[in-house]
């Protein structure tokens, strides 16, 4: 390699660190969100019965310097209650609950977090990249 081209090259890459960054946080987000509904699609999950909280399931991109973030979640108040289950739960009229968990995000996760070094790895040959 030239060392002459080295600054350049630099240049390049740290133009390209932030774009690059974000686009690796967005596309494993949406994969995320994708493998979360795959997984409240029925047992072990839950299951649809309205599809009301599988379309709930959204992504939220957000800034960050120099890349992006992303939240991924759902605003129905039954999705913790559906992950986690509850046990002898009792509500304020007295009635009587047990359900148990239908695990459908922490399964997701784990399954994609063995994937994040590999797409981040990419996301290096693109900005160090030609």
């Amino acid at each position: 390699m030239d060392l002459d081209d080295l600054g350049p090259r630099l240049e390049r890459a740290a133009s390209r660190v932030g774009p690059e960054t974000n686009r690796t946080v967005q596309q494993q987000a949406r994969l995320a969100r994708a493998m979360i509904r795959f997984n409240a699609s029925g047992r072990p999950g839950p299951n649809i019965i309205t599809g009301d909280y599988f379309d709930s399931w959204r992504t939220e991109p957000f800034a960050v310097p120099d890349g992006g973030g992303a939240t991924v979640g759902t605003d129905r108040p039954q999705g913790r209650r559906l992950e986690f289950g509850f046990w002898d739960m009792t509500d304020s009229i007295g009635r009587h609950f047990f359900q148990p968990p239908y695990p459908h995000v922490e399964p997701a996760v784990n399954d994609l977090s063995g994937d994040y070094p590999e797409a981040f790895k990419d996301a290096l040959d693109r900005i160090f990249g030609s």
